[in-house]
């Protein structure tokens, strides 16, 4: 059996990356050939946004120097990891599916390969809407924000999603983007 495929999304603040990847969850549901992953992050856990798995600053920091991480990095002051335990999946031949940083794209290619990497985007007007709907910025930090994502290179990614219209659209193509990678024909679906 051959290794499954680490399928990253990556994408500014604002480009509906966890409403997507939650979208194409529920419209793959039976699909046993993918995982999606949940993130540990050291930010609490709220009613609104990601599910994501709260750890505290410490605790982020051991898992770190024990290497529990296939993946982590810093951003906005947070802690974001993806717990080892996905490899097993990788090993069995699923397909695992991760919101990460755009660093840590060269770690993961050389570490966890084949990886596909699935850019979402969005035109500044629409991440600034968004980054200020979602009520945990300051507008300092949103104009932050707003200025790393136009630094964002796409040179990176294997397929791109565009998230500026209905995101029913975006998780469609999402969808259909994880279904030829299980299938294993993602040339039909580059661009």
């Amino acid at each position: 059996m051959s290794r499954g495929t680490l399928i990253l999304v990556v994408g500014p603040s604002g480009a509906g990356k966890d409403s997507i990847i939650a979208g194409a969850a529920e419209l793959l549901a039976g699909q046993s050939r993918l995982v999606f992953a949940r993130r540990l992050i050291t930010r609490p856990v709220s009613g609104s946004g990601e599910n994501h798995i709260e750890i505290s600053p410490a605790e982020f920091e051991e898992l770190r120097r024990r290497r529990g991480f296939m993946l982590s990095w810093q951003a906005h002051g947070l802690g974001y990891g993806l717990p080892r335990c996905f490899t097993d999946a990788l090993d069995c031949g699923r397909c695992v599916v991760a919101n990460v940083s755009r660093t840590v794209i060269d770690e993961a290619r050389r570490d966890w390969a084949p990886v596909a990497v699935v850019a979402v985007t969005a035109a500044p007007a629409v991440l600034a809407l968004r980054l200020a709907a979602r009520g945990r910025e300051s507008l300092g930090n949103i104009e932050s924000r707003l200025g790393r994502a136009s630094a964002v290179t796409l040179h990176d990614a294997d397929f791109l999603v565009d998230n500026n219209g209905e995101l029913s659209t975006a998780v469609d193509r999402f969808a259909a983007i994880l279904q030829s990678l299980i299938q294993g024909t993602p040339a039909a679906m580059r661009g």
